[in-house]
């Protein structure tokens, strides 16, 4: 048999009121309404539930041993339909999962934990390195935040642009190139980051606009293993200016503008759509959102 919940509220006004008309009028329904209810309550049960007794109606001895039930069933049903639209951050315990590159953690995780701490004590952070190949695990919910240079192209994903990062040049200190033209750029050797493994990036198509091709001679997934080789070389590496500079300061190496006009690169923010009106994903949203705002103006 498949119940019919609404019974249940009927049943819960019914013997509260103790009468059809007070059952009706709190249910803002007619009396002949509630009265053909009750008959398919009768008929579901096995039991009258309410008997006449004079002028008034007594609950049957059933219904008087479900009713703190059935109370508890309607409120509970409430609940799950109408959940509570607050937030209480002192006793919110869940685990979220973030997945970034390394730039993005070393420059705005340490900023992230500490804000959430202090907000919600029993909140954990989780934070994944990239993937080499696209996964299901946004979709899955097995990641909650992917922050990145890039937003989903599926309408069932939401993204949103916290911010942008200037591209530079990272090299080592010393190195023997003094004046970074365009030309100087391309005769060097070159380290390029991807997590695809991909060799080419968007400045090869401005280098090929002048006549100019750059020599790569490797391509890495991280931007630490790229700083590290330019560390130790006359390798050029190309990355944004803001999120990789603790990564830069802690290898010693020196920045130089790109010399040629290119876009800043975007910082997205990617999640899927259930969390839309998920108040502690909306609230992670909001302190991720802060988090690299404060670290892109610096």
């Amino acid at each position: 048999m498949q119940a019919d919940l609404n019974l249940l509220v009927v049943l819960d006004a019914l013997l509260e009121e103790g009468s059809v008309m007070g059952a009706a009028q709190r249910l803002h329904l007619s009396s002949p309404a509630v009265s053909r209810t009750l008959g398919r309550i009768r008929k579901v049960t096995g039991d009258d539930i309410l008997v006449r007794t004079g002028h008034t109606m007594t609950p049957t001895p059933y219904a008087l041993g479900i009713a703190e039930e059935v109370q508890r069933l309607v409120r509970e049903a409430n609940a799950v339909l109408a959940p509570s639209r607050e937030l209480d951050l002192a006793e919110l315990e869940r685990t979220f999962t973030i997945q970034c590159h390394d730039a993005l953690a070393s420059a705005v995780v340490p900023a992230l934990v500490g804000r959430i701490a202090e907000q919600a004590p029993g909140v954990r952070l989780r934070v994944l390195a990239e993937n080499s190949a696209d996964t299901d695990d946004l979709r899955h919910g097995r990641v909650d935040l992917e922050l990145g240079g890039g937003g989903p192209d599926l309408p069932e994903f939401r993204s949103e642009v916290l911010g942008t990062d200037p591209l530079a040049v990272m090299m080592r200190s010393g190195h023997p190139c003094t004046e970074l033209d365009l030309h100087a750029y391309a005769a060097y050797p070159h380290v390029v980051v991807s997590r695809r493994g991909r060799f080419t990036a968007q400045i090869d198509d401005l280098l090929a606009a002048e006549g100019l091709q750059r020599r790569v001679i490797a391509t890495v997934a991280t931007v630490h293993s790229a700083l590290q080789i330019a560390a130790a070389s006359d390798v050029l590496v190309t990355t944004t200016t803001i999120l990789c500079r603790p990564l830069v300061e802690a290898f010693g190496l020196i920045t130089r503008p790109l010399p040629a006009e290119s876009p800043e690169a975007p910082v997205h923010c990617n999640w899927h759509q259930r969390y839309d009106s998920d108040l502690a994903h909306a609230w992670l949203r909001e302190q991720v959102r802060a988090t690299v705002t404060e670290v892109l103006a610096r």
